[in-house]
């Protein structure tokens, strides 16, 4: 009869247990499908948003025969780049003094 009792007691215990995991787990899912379908609606703005904003853009003409214009855009790009690379060169070396006055 002890024993009677102890696997009904086991078994009532697991089926409880996986009633609660089940419950724990449809919660879950259907706060997933929920979340999900916003993410879809907010999905669908941006790529409204981003078509909008495609359509003001217009791509500047490219003049293949004015070379004299073509040089000035890629100089001023150099000088753009050269500016990023210097200010990039100057964090990493006030970081790098940062590392040495640490390490001291």
């Amino acid at each position: 009869m002890l024993w009677f009792s102890v696997w009904t007691l086991l078994v009532v215990g697991t089926l409880v247990g996986a009633f609660f995991l089940f419950r724990r787990l449809y919660r879950s899912g259907k706060a997933l499908v929920v979340e999900l379908g916003r993410a879809s609606d907010v999905l669908a703005e941006v790529a409204a948003r981003a078509e909008e904003i495609e359509g003001l853009t217009v791509p500047a003409p490219v003049d293949l025969h004015d070379l004299d214009a073509a040089r000035a855009r890629r100089a001023a790009a150099r000088v753009g780049t050269e500016r990023r690379r210097a200010a990039r060169a100057a964090r990493h070396e006030a970081a790098y003094r940062r590392w040495r006055a640490l390490s001291r």
